[in-house]
C-alpha cells in the first residue's frame, strides 16, 4: 500500500523532468529550432495540405463548383482506370523500365563509389568526381537532344561511325526493344555519379583501423572491398533499396517524354505521360488524381512490405 503514493511521485517526477530538459534545449538551442520552422512550413504548404485535394479523386471535379460544389460519384473514376487499355499499357511500361533501372542502375553508384574510393591521388579523385557528378544537372531536355544527335538512324554520330567503319546502323531511339536499353543506360549514366555522394559518406564513416589490420593480416584490395567495405555499407545499401522500390511505380515524366517519340509509343509511354495526356490535356482533373492516388498507394505498400522483410533478414529498416 505504501508503494502506490511512490510511483506516482516517481512517475511525476519523470514527466517533469522531461518537460524541464525539453524547454531546456529548447532555450539552449532556440537559434537552431528557428531555422527549422522554415523547412516544416514549406514541407506542410507543399506536401501536406494539397493531400486535401486527394478528395476529387472520388468526385467527378468541375473548376467552377470546385472542391465541395463537384458530384460525389464514389470509386468511379478507379473503375475507369482500371477498365482502360492504355492505362495497362502505361503500367506495364512503368513497371518494366523502373524494374531494369533498379536491376542495372541500382548497384552502379555503389561499384563507382567503391572505385572513388580506392583511388589514391587526390587531385583525379576530385576531377572524376566532379565529372561524374556533372550528368545529374543537365536538364532532361538537353539530355535527350544530345542523344537524338548521337544515336539518329542515319544523321547520329554513332551510326555515321558504324557505317563508316562497315558495320549496321543500330535503331537505338527507334526500334521498341532498343529504345528500352537506351532509355534505361542513358538514365544509368545521368544518376549514377550522383548517387555515389551517399555511399561515399557512408564508406568514410568505416574505422581506419580495420583496414590498418586487414593490411597486417595480409589483405588486398579485394579482401578489404569485400570485409570490410560492402559489410560496412550494408545498411546503407538497404536504406536506398527500400526507397527506391518504393518509387517503382512512379516516373519521370520529363525523362520520358523528352525521350520518347510516336514511333516507340508502345513501350515509352508510362504513367507520368499517360497522366498528363489523359488527364490533364483532356481536363480530366478527378481521373488523374485517382491515378497519383493509385500510384502513392502501391508505392507505399511496396516499402512498407520492403522494409518488413529487410528486418526480417537482420537488417536495418527504414521505419
Amino acid at each position: 500500500m505504501k508503494t502506490k503514493p511512490m510511483v506516482h511521485k516517481t512517475m511525476k517526477t519523470k514527466s517533469n523532468n522531461s518537460r524541464r530538459n525539453f524547454m531546456y534545449y529548447i532555450k539552449r538551442d532556440w537559434q537552431l529550432y528557428l531555422l527549422l520552422v522554415f523547412p516544416i512550413v514549406i514541407v506542410l504548404v507543399f506536401k501536406y495540405f494539397p493531400m486535401a485535394g486527394l478528395i476529387i479523386a472520388f468526385k467527378d471535379y468541375k473548376i467552377l463548383k470546385g472542391f465541395v460544389g463537384s458530384e460525389w460519384v464514389g470509386f468511379k473514376n478507379f473503375a475507369e482506370i482500371f477498365s482502360n487499355k492504355d492505362f495497362y499499357r502505361a503500367l506495364r511500361n512503368t513497371l518494366t523500365l523502373n524494374g531494369l533501372d533498379l536491376l542495372l542502375g541500382f548497384p552502379m553508384p555503389i561499384i563507382l563509389a567503391i572505385m572513388i574510393n580506392e583511388i589514391r591521388t587526390l587531385w583525379y579523385k576530385k576531377i572524376n568526381q566532379t565529372l561524374l557528378y556533372l550528368p545529374h544537372f543537365l536538364s532532361w531536355v538537353i539530355i535527350a537532344g544530345v542523344a537524338y544527335q548521337l544515336f539518329q538512324p542515319r544523321t547520329g554520330l554513332v551510326n555515321i561511325l558504324l557505317r563508316n567503319v562497315g558495320l549496321e546502323e543500330i535503331p537505338f531511339l527507334t526500334e521498341n526493344t532498343h529504345w528500352v536499353f537506351s532509355y534505361v543506360l542513358i538514365g544509368v549514366w545521368q544518376s549514377m555519379g550522383w548517387g555515389t555522394i551517399i555511399y561515399l559518406a557512408s564508406i568514410t564513416s568505416i574505422n581506419p583501423e580495420l583496414y590498418d589490420s586487414a593490411t597486417i593480416d595480409g589483405a588486398g584490395r579485394w579482401g578489404k572491398i569485400r570485409y570490410i567495405t560492402l559489410p560496412g555499407i550494408r545498411s546503407t545499401i538497404t536504406i536506398i533499396l527500400i526507397i527506391n522500390l518504393g518509387r517503382i511505380m512512379g516516373s519521370s515524366f520529363e525523362r520520358a517524354h523528352s525521350l520518347g517519340n510516336p514511333i516507340v509509343k508502345e513501350v515509352s509511354s508510362v504513367i507520368a505521360t499517360y497522366v498528363y495526356s489523359a488527364g490533364i490535356q483532356a481536363q480530366k482533373y478527378s481521373f488523374t488524381t485517382a491515378v497519383g492516388l493509385f500510384q502513392s498507394a502501391v508505392g507505399l505498400v511496396l516499402v512498407l512490405i520492403s522494409d518488413w522483410i529487410s528486418k526480417k533478414i537482420g537488417d536495418e529498416g527504414l521505419l
